[in-house]
Protein backbone atom coordinates (compact mmCIF):
# COMPACT_ATOMS: atom_id res chain seq x y z
CA UNK A 1 0.00 0.00 0.00
CA UNK A 2 1.25 3.49 -0.86
CA UNK A 3 2.91 5.21 2.10
CA UNK A 4 0.88 8.39 1.62
CA UNK A 5 -2.37 6.40 1.74
CA UNK A 6 -1.27 4.68 4.97
CA UNK A 7 -0.43 8.05 6.50
CA UNK A 8 -3.76 9.53 5.43
CA UNK A 9 -5.67 6.59 6.85
CA UNK A 10 -3.74 6.85 10.12
CA UNK A 11 -4.37 10.57 10.61
CA UNK A 12 -8.10 10.20 9.88
CA UNK A 13 -9.14 6.72 11.03
CA UNK A 14 -7.47 6.75 14.46
CA UNK A 15 -9.02 10.10 15.52
CA UNK A 16 -12.39 9.02 14.11
CA UNK A 17 -12.49 5.76 16.06
CA UNK A 18 -11.61 7.57 19.29
CA UNK A 19 -14.26 10.21 18.63
CA UNK A 20 -17.11 7.80 17.94
CA UNK A 21 -16.24 5.46 20.82
CA UNK A 22 -16.23 8.33 23.33
CA UNK A 23 -19.46 9.62 21.76
CA UNK A 24 -21.27 6.34 22.39
CA UNK A 25 -19.82 5.82 25.88
CA UNK A 26 -21.01 9.32 26.83
CA UNK A 27 -24.58 8.34 25.95
CA UNK A 28 -24.31 5.26 28.15
CA UNK A 29 -22.71 7.07 31.09
CA UNK A 30 -25.38 9.76 31.18
CA UNK A 31 -28.13 7.15 30.83
CA UNK A 32 -26.69 5.24 33.79
CA UNK A 33 -26.50 8.44 35.80
CA UNK A 34 -30.17 9.08 35.05
CA UNK A 35 -31.34 5.61 36.06
CA UNK A 36 -30.83 3.28 33.07
CA UNK A 37 -28.01 0.71 33.50
CA UNK A 38 -28.71 -1.04 30.16
CA UNK A 39 -25.42 0.02 28.52
CA UNK A 40 -23.44 -0.96 31.61
CA UNK A 41 -25.13 -4.37 31.75
CA UNK A 42 -24.28 -4.88 28.07
CA UNK A 43 -20.61 -4.00 28.86
CA UNK A 44 -20.81 -1.04 26.47
CA UNK A 45 -19.30 1.55 28.81
CA UNK A 46 -15.84 0.29 27.88
CA UNK A 47 -13.42 2.43 25.84
CA UNK A 48 -12.28 -0.73 24.08
CA UNK A 49 -13.19 0.06 20.44
CA UNK A 50 -13.84 -3.61 19.65
CA UNK A 51 -17.01 -3.46 21.76
CA UNK A 52 -18.35 -0.59 19.67
CA UNK A 53 -17.17 -1.24 16.12
CA UNK A 54 -19.72 -1.38 13.35
CA UNK A 55 -17.79 -3.00 10.48
CA UNK A 56 -19.21 -0.71 7.82
CA UNK A 57 -19.70 2.53 9.76
CA UNK A 58 -16.47 2.39 11.77
CA UNK A 59 -14.03 0.84 9.32
CA UNK A 60 -15.16 0.38 5.70
CA UNK A 61 -16.89 3.72 5.07
CA UNK A 62 -14.18 5.91 6.70
CA UNK A 63 -11.47 4.00 4.80
CA UNK A 64 -13.28 4.52 1.51
CA UNK A 65 -13.72 8.22 2.24
CA UNK A 66 -10.06 8.62 3.24
CA UNK A 67 -8.68 6.79 0.21
CA UNK A 68 -11.00 8.66 -2.18
CA UNK A 69 -9.98 12.04 -0.67
CA UNK A 70 -13.59 12.86 0.16
CA UNK A 71 -14.32 16.28 1.59
CA UNK A 72 -15.58 14.87 4.90
CA UNK A 73 -14.51 11.76 6.81
CA UNK A 74 -17.12 10.40 9.16
CA UNK A 75 -18.63 7.19 10.45
CA UNK A 76 -20.50 5.65 13.32
CA UNK A 77 -20.29 2.89 15.91
CA UNK A 78 -22.92 0.47 17.14
CA UNK A 79 -25.39 2.57 19.16
CA UNK A 80 -25.13 2.13 22.90
CA UNK A 81 -28.38 0.53 24.11
CA UNK A 82 -30.61 2.86 26.11
CA UNK A 83 -33.98 1.88 27.60
CA UNK A 84 -35.73 5.23 27.91
CA UNK A 85 -38.51 3.71 30.04
CA UNK A 86 -35.96 3.06 32.80
CA UNK A 87 -34.87 6.70 32.99
CA UNK A 88 -36.19 8.59 36.00
CA UNK A 89 -37.81 11.26 33.85
CA UNK A 90 -37.98 9.63 30.41
CA UNK A 91 -38.91 12.64 28.25
CA UNK A 92 -36.49 15.07 29.86
CA UNK A 93 -33.74 12.51 30.29
CA UNK A 94 -34.05 11.38 26.66
CA UNK A 95 -32.93 14.85 25.65
CA UNK A 96 -30.00 14.83 28.09
CA UNK A 97 -28.83 11.38 26.96
CA UNK A 98 -29.05 12.46 23.32
CA UNK A 99 -27.04 15.64 23.95
CA UNK A 100 -24.31 13.72 25.81
CA UNK A 101 -22.74 12.34 22.63
CA UNK A 102 -22.35 15.65 20.77
CA UNK A 103 -21.36 17.31 24.04
CA UNK A 104 -18.54 14.80 24.45
CA UNK A 105 -17.40 15.48 20.88
CA UNK A 106 -17.21 19.22 21.56
CA UNK A 107 -15.10 18.52 24.67
CA UNK A 108 -12.82 16.24 22.66
CA UNK A 109 -12.52 18.93 19.98
CA UNK A 110 -11.31 21.36 22.62
CA UNK A 111 -8.81 18.76 23.84
CA UNK A 112 -7.59 18.26 20.28
CA UNK A 113 -7.15 22.01 19.85
CA UNK A 114 -5.12 22.18 23.07
CA UNK A 115 -2.85 19.34 21.86
CA UNK A 116 -2.42 21.09 18.51
CA UNK A 117 -1.55 24.39 20.17
CA UNK A 118 0.95 22.73 22.51
CA UNK A 119 2.58 20.84 19.63
CA UNK A 120 2.95 23.98 17.52
CA UNK A 121 4.36 25.93 20.44
CA UNK A 122 6.84 23.28 21.63
CA UNK A 123 8.06 22.34 18.15
CA UNK A 124 8.30 25.82 16.75
CA UNK A 125 5.69 25.23 14.06
CA UNK A 126 5.17 21.45 13.83
CA UNK A 127 6.92 21.15 10.47
CA UNK A 128 8.32 17.68 9.82
CA UNK A 129 8.92 14.62 11.95
CA UNK A 130 6.79 13.40 14.81
CA UNK A 131 5.54 16.90 15.61
CA UNK A 132 3.90 17.19 12.18
CA UNK A 133 2.20 13.81 12.62
CA UNK A 134 0.90 14.76 16.07
CA UNK A 135 -0.31 18.12 14.76
CA UNK A 136 -2.07 16.47 11.79
CA UNK A 137 -3.83 13.99 14.08
CA UNK A 138 -4.80 16.76 16.51
CA UNK A 139 -6.22 18.93 13.72
CA UNK A 140 -8.17 16.04 12.24
CA UNK A 141 -9.36 15.10 15.74
CA UNK A 142 -10.65 18.65 16.15
CA UNK A 143 -12.46 18.63 12.78
CA UNK A 144 -13.85 15.11 13.11
CA UNK A 145 -15.30 15.75 16.56
CA UNK A 146 -16.94 19.01 15.53
CA UNK A 147 -18.32 17.36 12.40
CA UNK A 148 -19.75 14.44 14.42
CA UNK A 149 -21.30 16.80 16.95
CA UNK A 150 -22.94 19.04 14.34
CA UNK A 151 -24.02 16.18 12.07
CA UNK A 152 -25.55 14.25 14.96
CA UNK A 153 -27.48 17.32 16.06
CA UNK A 154 -29.47 17.38 12.81
CA UNK A 155 -33.10 17.30 14.00
CA UNK A 156 -33.96 14.09 12.16
CA UNK A 157 -34.32 10.52 13.44
CA UNK A 158 -32.21 8.50 14.10
CA UNK A 159 -29.65 11.24 14.92
CA UNK A 160 -29.20 12.66 18.41
CA UNK A 161 -30.93 15.85 17.30
CA UNK A 162 -33.93 13.72 16.35
CA UNK A 163 -34.07 12.32 19.90
CA UNK A 164 -33.94 15.89 21.24
CA UNK A 165 -36.91 16.84 19.06
CA UNK A 166 -38.72 13.67 20.11
CA UNK A 167 -38.27 14.55 23.77
CA UNK A 168 -39.67 18.04 23.24
CA UNK A 169 -42.73 17.12 21.16
CA UNK A 170 -46.10 16.18 22.67
CA UNK A 171 -46.27 12.41 23.13
CA UNK A 172 -48.52 11.50 20.15
CA UNK A 173 -46.41 13.61 17.78
CA UNK A 174 -43.21 12.27 19.37
CA UNK A 175 -44.23 8.67 18.64
CA UNK A 176 -44.97 9.44 15.00
CA UNK A 177 -41.73 11.38 14.68
CA UNK A 178 -39.68 8.58 16.29
CA UNK A 179 -41.12 6.02 13.86
CA UNK A 180 -38.98 7.59 11.12
CA UNK A 181 -35.95 6.18 12.93
CA UNK A 182 -36.86 2.69 11.70
CA UNK A 183 -35.71 3.81 8.28
CA UNK A 184 -32.30 5.09 9.41
CA UNK A 185 -30.40 3.78 6.38
CA UNK A 186 -32.94 5.35 4.03
CA UNK A 187 -32.65 8.66 5.92
CA UNK A 188 -28.86 8.59 5.46
CA UNK A 189 -29.20 7.85 1.74
CA UNK A 190 -31.69 10.68 1.27
CA UNK A 191 -29.56 13.18 3.21
CA UNK A 192 -26.21 12.29 1.67
CA UNK A 193 -27.09 11.18 -1.85
CA UNK A 194 -30.60 12.15 -2.92
CA UNK A 195 -31.09 15.69 -1.61
CA UNK A 196 -27.77 17.00 -3.05
CA UNK A 197 -29.07 16.03 -6.50
CA UNK A 198 -31.83 18.59 -6.00
CA UNK A 199 -29.52 21.31 -4.72
CA UNK A 200 -30.20 20.53 -1.04
CA UNK A 201 -26.71 19.58 0.13
CA UNK A 202 -27.21 19.39 3.89
CA UNK A 203 -23.56 18.56 4.56
CA UNK A 204 -22.10 21.09 2.14
CA UNK A 205 -24.47 23.97 2.81
CA UNK A 206 -25.26 23.57 6.52
CA UNK A 207 -23.00 21.14 8.36
CA UNK A 208 -19.64 22.08 6.82
CA UNK A 209 -20.03 25.88 7.27
CA UNK A 210 -20.98 25.32 10.91
CA UNK A 211 -18.00 23.00 11.40
CA UNK A 212 -15.65 25.58 9.90
CA UNK A 213 -17.06 28.38 12.05
CA UNK A 214 -16.81 26.37 15.27
CA UNK A 215 -13.29 25.18 14.35
CA UNK A 216 -12.18 28.79 13.85
CA UNK A 217 -13.67 29.65 17.24
CA UNK A 218 -11.84 26.81 18.99
CA UNK A 219 -8.56 27.59 17.23
CA UNK A 220 -8.93 31.25 18.17
CA UNK A 221 -9.38 30.34 21.83
CA UNK A 222 -5.88 28.86 21.78
CA UNK A 223 -4.38 31.63 19.66
CA UNK A 224 -4.20 29.58 16.45
CA UNK A 225 -5.22 30.68 12.98
CA UNK A 226 -7.55 28.63 10.84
Amino acid sequence: MNGNIVKEIAVWLVPLVIAIVFHEVAHGLVARRLGDPTAEMAKRLSLNPIRHIDPFGTIILPLLLAVSHAGAIFGWAKPVPVNYRRLRNPRRDMVLVALAGPGMNFLLALAGTAILAATVMLSGGARGGIAEIIAANALNFLLINIFLAVFNLLPVPPFDGGHVVEGLLPEPAARRFASVGRYSLLVMVVLLLVLPQFGLDIVGHIVSPLVEAIARLFLGIFGLRA
